[in-house]
Parts: C-alpha cells; structure tokens; sequence
C-alpha cells in the first residue's frame, strides 16, 4: 500500500500557501500604492506587479510538486 501524506499532516505546507497568497496580495498593494504615488512615471509599479507575477508563478509550481510528491491531494467540497 502506497503511504502519501496528507495536508493535515504537513501544517508547513499550508504555512508556504498561506504566506505566499500573503505576499501576493501584499505586492498588489504595493503596486497600487507606487501608482498613486509616482501618478504613473516611476517604474517601481512595473516592478512590483513583476514581483506578484513571479510569486504566482511560484506557488503554482509549488501546488504543482506538493501534488505530484503527495503532499496534497484532491479533496472536494462536502
């Protein structure tokens, strides 16, 4: 029989999901803020939003591994 682990028994990897969701939405802010502030001249917005597609792409990754490893699995709603 085939042992894979579950979320339940891997709490850090609901921490990495849950922090990088965090910093995702941390960088959108910060986009939004650097566009009201340099009112759209400065390139610290590109940069940023840059920076939350790089987080995105990461996670997804990630979910993509943690799956194929084990360490998460499909669960449908109940």
């Amino acid at each position: 029989m085939l042992y894979t682990r579950t979320v339940e028994q891997l709490p850090a990897v609901k921490i990495i999901v849950v922090a990088a969701l965090v910093a995702i939405v941390v960088s959108l802010f910060s986009a939004l803020y650097f566009l009201y502030r340099d009112r759209g001249q400065g390139t610290r917005m590109i940069r940023m939003l840059a920076v939350r597609i790089a987080l995105s792409a990461s996670l997804v990754a990630f979910l993509v591994v943690a799956y194929w490893m084990g360490w998460i699995g499909p669960t449908g709603l109940r």
